[in-house]
């Protein structure tokens, strides 16, 4: 069931794309096929985004919070989650898109690993339909024609490191280097910036000697700890496989740190309606609140109130 709906689609996508370019080239294939796939998740993941650029604008609001509460934790909890109700912020709302992902990436290894230990299989494994294509049938007659190198540099059904081979295959090495360090800059991009954060090792030191560690201080070191820990779990993780994914997952990165420059920098105007959006019922707001948040009422009254005032008084006696 997984082959027929997940990696039988994504992998016929990457074929069509394969076969309708000039040149048949595997490699551009790839980087075509990843730039389609980010933009199919644009709207999840401009969502994404939002609640990213939401929460890095809430932090002046979250520390004053945890200031005024003193550490009284049910109640900053209550206070945080109205807050993040009143801007619309739902903590959860990555998870989607980081499955979506996830779901794409294996469905694409699922493929490429059969092109890779067959490469008949990128005619055999594909829609009767695009079968019918005119390349798809010359690779059908003559395999040796297909082309799985990026633009002849290279080889992407290779790894930068394998068991059957010595040494390095620096081209794939490069591509693994690169996706590792795309994916540092990417993840630094959606952390929250701050002149006052404190390291982890500075939080558990003032733990070890006895101060109360602020939980979302913690959150927030690992969070940035994570800068570095993806990066290096990357690279780990495609040394060794074939440098198509490694394409791929640089490609993606580098249209993801594209596509978060413009949601967090050139998109100022659209967020900033969407975040000062009101969420409160005007009815349901104490009077108390709307008197002090409106610009519009003044707390001393006009001299022409005071007479009118002044003469129904007379009136009345």
């Amino acid at each position: 069931m997984f082959t027929t709906l997940i990696v039988q689609p994504i992998f016929n996508l990457l074929v069509f794309i394969y076969a309708l370019i000039p040149g048949h080239n595997f490699g551009l294939a790839l980087i075509i096929f990843t730039v389609v796939i980010r933009i199919i998740l644009w709207p999840l993941l401009k969502k994404q985004l939002h609640q990213a650029k939401m929460m890095r604008k809430l932090q002046p609001e979250i520390k004053r919070i945890k200031k005024e509460t003193k550490g009284n934790k049910a109640k900053e909890s209550q206070l945080l989650m109205e807050l993040y109700k009143e801007r619309g912020i739902n903590p959860f709302a990555t998870f989607p898109t980081l499955i979506l992902q996830l779901i794409v990436l294996i469905g694409l290894y699922s493929g490429l690993n059969k092109v890779i230990h067959d490469p008949h299989a990128i005619v055999t494994f594909a829609y009767p339909a695009l079968q019918h294509l005119p390349w798809m049938k010359e690779l059908s007659h003559n395999i040796n024609l297909f082309d799985n190198t990026l633009f002849g540099f290279i080889d992407l059904s290779r790894a930068a490191l394998s068991k059957g081979s010595h040494g390095i295959y620096w081209p794939a090495m490069l591509l693994v280097i690169a996706s590792a360090v795309t994916q540092y800059f990417q993840s630094k991009q959606l952390m929250p910036s701050s002149s006052e954060q404190r390291s982890l090792r500075s939080i558990l030191k003032d733990a070890g000697s006895g101060k109360q560690a602020d939980q979302s201080e913690v959150n927030a070191a690992v969070g940035r700890s994570t800068r570095f820990f993806l990066p290096i779990m990357i690279f780990l993780f495609t040394v060794s496989l074939a440098s198509a994914l490694s394409l791929y997952w640089f490609v993606g990165g580098l249209v993801a740190y594209i596509q978060q420059s413009i949601v967090l920098k050139e998109d100022e105007g659209e967020m900033e309606v969407i975040a000062d959006k009101p969420t409160k019922d005007v009815a349901a707001i104490p009077e108390a609140e709307l008197v002090e948040s409106s610009p519009k009422i003044s707390k001393k009254p006009k001299a022409s109130q005071k007479k009118t005032v002044q003469k129904k008084k007379r009136r009345k006696k």
